[in-house]
């Protein structure tokens, strides 16, 4: 146990503390740490739990324990306002979008977000005007929102700019352009940055978005750093956005039994990037430059997206994705493969296979990751695919209503060919990433009903449809 550590998280601190005194508990959680008397198994999965309430602090929260440990990280990221969520991004997402405007208010949101970001429109009522990123011809992939897709929506006075930064492949926006633009209009800029928890604190990586002038970040803590799962960070800036109405909609949005564990762990996180951020993300991104280029080194085409293929700071160095049409092969595949030799990828599709690296991570992992990648590679390849843009970055949506409307909408199912010009009532996304396909007020068109059966069909999980075999859709009367 690193003691220093602990000494700097309160959070930490008191879950540790908890399970080092002896008490006789009246309280909740049921199990009371002594499930294992009951059955093994279930204890082995619930003993270790304790809540925020009676259990990091007092039922009272008089010691103020999670106060303490939100100011703390509200220094380091530089914010005015900081909350631990266990809900997730999904809910800290839900949470700024719930208190920036009223049902009618356009926000411009990408159309790479999360969907997460779109269930909470169908929550507020909020409308979105929808920005197109731009799509890298060479490897497929969206670069990012561009300053010119936000100029072509002021005139329709968006109260909020809602970005997704990184994306899920690693490609960022032109940030600092696109939040001075949004700043020269008077425009909040929220970004969900769930997958660059990791961002400002090297410099061998891109900055956080508050560092750049972002008004909110909200990041996922067990993602790219080593939190438990389900836990996230919403961080904001008071100077054009309410913080007080952020704190309503977080505990609106918020259980009112939030366990301790996900806090604790967000608290050790903070603290361990305050005292070793630099030193621990510089060392990532040294094993993943290790590994790219060992493995790169057994092929002549390039396999892996690399920060050179694109603009500085436009891509997170510790992202690695490998480009399997490139070898002619189907990511998918690849991943059958690689789940024999007891390896599990974050994601895989037709063309794609992304590898999650994080802090965590040693050297000798990613061997075991080399050792097993490369001769599969090397067995399966075939001549060069042509890249295709995933469905989830190449649809432009043709909205026919609001996606509050359709989402209260009656509702009928229709077979997959009579669902072409129909308006979904379904927010239909492969998973992952969940970036939707088509969202509820949407036209299902042929390109969205043959995409997401050809890419079911290939191995892709295609999520939150109500008919998941496709074979019909849920649709607006």
């Amino acid at each position: 146990m690193n003691s220093e550590l602990r000494k700097s998280a309160p959070l930490l601190d008191a879950y540790l503390s908890y399970f080092e005194t002896e008490r006789t508990a009246f309280t909740i959680p049921g199990h009371k740490q002594k499930a294992h008397r009951l059955d093994e198994g279930l204890g082995a999965v619930v003993d270790s739990d304790t809540p925020l309430y009676g259990g990091l602090d007092e039922i009272k929260l008089t010691e103020g324990t999670l106060k303490k440990a939100e100011e703390l990280a509200a220094a380091l990221w530089g914010a005015d306002y900081a909350r631990f969520s266990t809900g997730g991004s999904t809910h800290a997402n839900q949470a700024i979008i719930l208190a920036l405007g009223k049902p009618g208010d356009k926000v411009a949101v990408t159309r790479t977000a999360h969907r997460s970001v779109l269930s909470a429109l169908v929550l507020t009522g909020l409308e979105p005007i929808w920005l197109t990123p731009e799509i890298d011809r060479a490897t497929g992939v969206p670069t990012g929102i561009p300053v010119s897709e936000l100029e072509r929506v002021l005139d329709q006075k968006p109260i909020a700019l809602l970005l997704t930064e990184p994306g899920y492949l690693g490609t960022i926006s032109e940030l600092s352009a696109l939040i001075k633009k949004a700043h020269e209009n008077s425009i909040p800029v929220i970004v969900d940055a769930a997958w660059g928890g990791h961002f400002g604190f090297n410099s061998q990586l891109p900055q956080h978005v508050l560092q750049l002038g972002a008004d909110a970040l909200i990041t996922s803590v067990h993602k790219a750093l080593p939190g438990y799962s389900a836990s996230a960070l919403l961080l904001a800036q008071g100077k054009l956005l309410n913080l007080d109405r952020i704190e309503q909609s977080f505990e609106t949005t918020h259980t009112t039994s939030p366990a301790g564990a996900p806090l604790a762990s967000i608290d050790g996180c903070r603290a361990l990037l305050q005292t070793r951020g630099d030193e621990l993300t510089g060392q990532l991104a040294t094993l993943v430059n290790t590994f790219k280029s060992s493995v790169q080194a057994n092929f002549d085409a390039t396999i892996f997206l690399n920060a050179s293929d694109f603009l500085p700071n436009r891509f997170d160095p510790v992202k690695i994705v490998l480009r399997a049409n490139i070898l002619g092969l189907s990511g998918v595949d690849v991943e059958k493969e690689l789940q024999k030799a007891n390896i599990r990828v974050e994601m895989a599709d037709q063309d794609a296979i992304v590898f999650l690296a994080t802090l965590a991570d040693t050297a000798d992992d990613f061997k075991v990751l080399e050792n097993a990648l490369v001769p599969i590679l090397q067995s399966l390849q075939a001549p060069t695919r042509q890249t295709q843009t995933s469905l989830s970055w190449s649809v432009v949506p043709t909205v026919a209503m609001s996606i509050r409307d359709a989402y209260f909408a009656d509702t009928e199912f229709v077979s997959a060919l009579d669902a072409i010009g129909r308006i979904s009532a379904d927010l239909i996304a492969p998973y992952p990433p969940g970036v939707a396909v088509v969202a509820p007020g949407e036209v299902l068109t042929e390109q969205i009903i043959n995409g997401l059966r050809a890419s079911q069909e290939a191995g892709v999980r295609i999520a939150y449809a109500s008919d998941p075999s496709l074979a019909s859709y849920r649709v607006t009367k």
